[in-house]
């Protein structure tokens, strides 16, 4: 065997893979997008799988409560006060010095995400938050780049393979965003570890498929898991890209790659408060919201506003949506917490 393969011998041994595949791994460039509990378990096993060139981009910093989950990160990275994306490179550096590892500090937005994906031949998801999945499943479908969705909330996961022109794209099974303040998320519902790494465990797996072109293994559905429950659901969505006429792949309107859709940002002066404004969402139910959140926060809320504060972050939030998060003037910053707590 090649010297260079020796690392990789036992997955050249599977028979799907062998050494040719080994080697069109190593010439592979694999975009992560998020690095929290999807993402730091897809960079990990990507690392490992020998992806020549690996981007992992993310904008939050390290908190203790990511460390039940989040596999990458230990105590030391808190307190040295390190971005998701920098401890995750010198974490990974430490597995595989061979291979190319760009750690990005940055929000992925419009302005962006096409230079941040730029040759890259597989993305795949670690975010925590639809609108950027939306901007994922745009450039990806401008770009013709596949990648591999992923979502996990509680003990339940969902992913799924997204080849543009071949199958479904995100926007023919969500064709909307879901109503903001009504979609759990890990810090109003919490989550276990496992479900994660299944996901992520999935998710490395369907990209080593799709960049070795085995796509008649591929998995071609919608698939769900509950770990507590011990559920599996394959939910068959091949038929969904021409049923829906979906605007992004069948009509190519990118919505929120032009910034039609997704969030607005403006910091208040002289308040060290961040205004977020969702440019398309409904009417909130206030009362929905405040039980939601009464399991993390004391929440006080009438018909015009809902008050809340976690940690250092007091949050006033409108029946349009509309967010004002007091405790920093950080856009980066407002716009985590807004999704964390509210959901988008």
């Amino acid at each position: 065997m090649n010297q260079s393969l020796e690392r990789y011998s036992r997955q050249v041994l599977f028979q799907h893979i062998g050494e040719a595949h080994q080697k069109e791994l190593m010439d592979s460039y694999a975009v992560v997008i998020g690095c929290g509990a999807l993402g730091s378990v897809s960079s990990s096993y990507l690392t490992r799988a020998g992806i020549g060139h690996l981007g992992i981009i993310d904008r939050d910093f390290i908190e203790e409560s990511n460390l039940q989950r989040q596999i990458l990160f230990d105590e030391n990275d808190i307190t040295e006060n390190l971005p998701k994306s920098t401890a995750a490179k010198r974490k990974l550096r430490r597995i595989n010095t061979k291979i190319n590892i760009e750690g990005i500090v940055t929000d992925v937005n419009y302005t962006n995400i096409e230079e941040l994906t730029k040759d890259a031949d597989i993305i795949l998801d670690g975010t925590d938050n639809f609108e950027t999945r939306f901007l994922i499943n745009d450039i990806c479908v401008k770009n013709n780049i596949p990648w591999v969705y992923g979502a996990c909330i509680g003990s339940r996961g969902l992913t799924m393979n997204i080849i543009p022109s071949k199958t479904p794209c995100l926007r023919c099974v969500f064709e909307t965003m879901p109503q903001i303040g009504t979609f759990p998320t890990c810090d109003t519902a919490g989550i276990i570890g496992p479900i994660a790494s299944i996901i992520a465990s999935i998710q490395v797996t369907e990209a080593i498929k799709i960049l070795t072109k085995d796509f008649e293994s591929m998995n071609k559905t919608l698939l769900e898991i509950d770990v507590w429950d011990t559920k599996f659901k394959q939910l068959d969505v091949g038929d969904l890209r021409l049923l829906n006429k979906c605007s992004t792949c069948t009509s190519h309107n990118f919505e929120f790659l032009e910034a039609k859709d997704g969030v607005l940002t403006t910091i208040l002066c002289g308040r060290n408060a961040v205004q977020v404004m969702h440019r398309n969402v409904g009417r909130l139910n206030l009362e929905e919201l405040a039980q939601r959140l009464r399991s993390i926060a004391d929440v006080s809320s009438n018909v015009f506003m809902l008050k809340f504060k976690v940690k250092d972050y007091e949050f006033t939030v409108f029946p349009d949506g509309r967010a004002i998060i007091t405790g920093t003037d950080d856009l980066s910053i407002a716009k985590s917490l807004y999704s964390k707590y509210l959901g988008m």
